[in-house]
């Protein structure tokens, strides 16, 4: 990266070396078209088929299970349109208030259709309450949808548990587990999940490639009508992306445990060192389970945009805790639903690492925000 100190992996995670190689390959030899029958066709399809099953057993599924898709947003928008059609006569999602917005924008949409939607809330620390869910399942309900881990706090939510109600319920469950796939073990065999959608771009893979479990037996129709992705999903694949895609899951699997212990102690570092160095930094969702990589910090009420800009002069990125949209800075959906207040909210920032920062690039970090904070906090 150049010199570049890069702590935003949650919003896009650098390629892999493996990664880039084999998709340069893949670029390179690999022409055919894999719906094609001949054999540069069945090349792609052959590498097609290896990484459909890289990616399975990242989760425990089996390589039928996957289908490749554009995006994260676009397997998340199949699940969700795909369950409302399977589950004729209901009307009624489940999700909780703290999603992505590529899932709470398409639950806007599908209200103004008719679609009830119920969001349940979730405490302080960013944790989801079971007995809300409980409560809100009702027996119109098509689906629960609920996020894996959160992508601004790291919160895990309680998956197994969620899912294992809504089936005792006879509803659909789906989980986005883009920011917890290749991060903590995923395994669908333990977790009843029907659905679940995957990111290439976190796992540091490209962007443009997404993945969708589908358990076997839930018929789920297209949003792409045509023969690819075994009619689930059509437009010839992208058999690169799909490729680098693999070798991701792949390296993922293989490193899981290790990177986890490795990238929880960089965390912990930079953690202690901004407790310990600036009186006014707070953590948010400190006593909830998170993924090992993310931490969100909220620096008094100095606003976040200023330290972020300060941070990526020095060489430094990161991300803010609140949303930018056409009209201004809103402040985060999820800090608000935890309570913070609306100063709060935007005098957060997301810190989220990967295995390939390491302990010199915090120490960096810790030292940049030392010197430029307590400046910020005299004028704030």
């Amino acid at each position: 990266m150049n010199g570049t100190i890069y702590l935003d992996n949650n919003a896009s995670a650098p390629l892999a070396p493996a990664v880039l190689a084999a998709m340069l390959e893949c670029l390179r030899d690999c022409c055919g078209n894999p719906s094609s029958r001949h054999r540069a066709g069945s090349a792609a399809k052959e590498r097609l088929a290896t990484a459909r099953g890289q990616v399975a057993a990242l989760i425990g599924a089996t390589p039928p299970e996957i289908v490749f898709t554009g995006s994260a947003t676009e397997a998340n928008h199949m699940a969700i349109l795909g369950a409302l059609t399977l589950s004729a006569g209901r009307r009624h999602i489940v999700a909780s208030a703290v999603e992505h917005p590529s899932t709470l924008l398409l639950l806007r949409h599908l209200q103004a259709s008719g679609v009830r939607v119920s969001l349940i809330g979730v405490d302080a620390q960013g944790r989801l309450d079971l007995d809300q869910l409980a409560a809100a399942i009702l027996p119109d309900t098509a689906l629960v949808s609920l996020m894996w881990a959160n992508n601004e706090t790291g919160v895990i939510f309680p998956v197994a548990e969620a899912a294992g109600l809504a089936k005792s319920r006879g509803v659909l469950f789906h989980t986005d587990a883009v920011q917890a796939a290749g991060r903590v073990a995923i395994d669908v065999k333990q977790a009843p999940v029907d659905l679940l959608s995957i990111a290439g771009h976190k796992l540091h893979a490209a962007k443009g490639i997404g993945a969708l479990y589908v358990r076997k037996g839930v018929k789920l129709p297209p949003l792409l009508f045509g023969h690819q992705e075994r009619g689930r999903r059509g437009g010839t694949e992208n058999v690169a992306a799909a490729v680098g895609m693999g070798v991701a899951a792949d390296l993922a699997a293989q490193t899981l445990l290790t990177d986890a212990v490795g990238v929880a102690a960089l965390r912990d570092r930079l953690e202690r060192g901004l407790l310990a160095r600036l009186p006014l930094a707070k953590l948010n969702a400190a006593q909830a389970p998170r993924l090992p990589n993310t931490s969100s910090v909220r620096l008094g009420e100095i606003d976040s945009e200023i330290v972020l800009d300060c941070l990526d002069r020095a060489g430094i990125c990161a991300s803010s805790g609140s949303a930018c949209t056409a009209g201004g800075t809103m402040p985060s959906h999820v800090l608000l639903a935890m309570g913070l207040s609306s100063d709060e909210a935007l005098a957060t920032i997301r810190f989220s690492l990967s295995r390939y920062n390491r302990a010199e690039e915090i120490d960096a970090v810790l030292e940049t925000l030392a010197a430029i904070v307590p400046s910020l906090a005299s004028v704030a």
